[in-house]
C-alpha cells in the first residue's frame, strides 16, 4: 500500500502547465508524474545562477539533471522505507516516490557548462552566466 499527501494546489499546477505555451506535453506529463516536489533555493551571483534543492535519502545515482530547450530539469526518485510486516504504522509524512523540478533558464546562461555536485542530501547546481550580445539597432531607409 502506497500512502501519498495529498496536494490539490500541485495537480491543479500539473493541470495548468499542460496547457501553458511554449511547453512541451512530454514536460508536463512529467511534472504530473512527480509524486513530490524538493524544496529548493534559487541564488543569483554576478557570474551564475545556483540552485540548492533538499533531496535527504535520496541516492546520487537516482538523481537526473538535463537541461533541454533553456529549461533545467531536476527529477528521480526516493524509496520507501516502509515494508510490509508486523509493524503497524502510526503517521507517514515524509514523501516517497518520483520527483521532479523544472526551471526555465534566462538568454545569458551556458547549457553546456551547468554543474551539479550532491552531498549531504544537497544537490547543489551552478549554471554560469554568459555575456549575450546586446541588440544592434539598424536605420533602414525608406524610398
Amino acid at each position: 500500500m502506497k500512502l501519498a499527501k495529498w496536494d490539490p494546489f500541485r495537480e491543479m499546477e500539473a493541470v495548468l502547465d499542460r496547457y501553458r505555451p511554449g511547453r512541451s506535453l512530454s514536460q508536463s506529463e512529467d511534472i504530473a508524474r512527480a509524486d513530490w516536489y524538493p524544496t529548493v533555493d534559487v541564488s543569483e551571483t554576478e557570474g551564475a545562477y545556483h540552485i540548492h534543492a533538499e533531496l535527504p535519502g535520496v541516492k546520487k545515482e537516482d538523481i537526473k539533471v538535463s537541461v533541454h530547450d533553456g529549461v533545467l530539469m531536476l527529477s528521480g526518485h526516493r524509496e520507501s522505507k516502509h515494508e510490509e510486516n508486523d509493524k503497524k504504522v502510526h503517521r507517514i509524512e515524509r514523501s516517497y516516490g518520483s520527483f521532479s523540478r523544472s526551471f526555465s533558464l534566462p538568454e545569458n546562461v551556458s547549457a553546456e557548462q551547468v554543474e551539479a555536485n550532491f552531498q549531504d542530501g544537497v544537490l547543489e547546481v551552478d549554471i554560469p552566466k554568459v555575456d549575450v550580445p546586446k541588440s544592434k539597432q539598424v536605420e533602414v531607409k525608406v524610398s
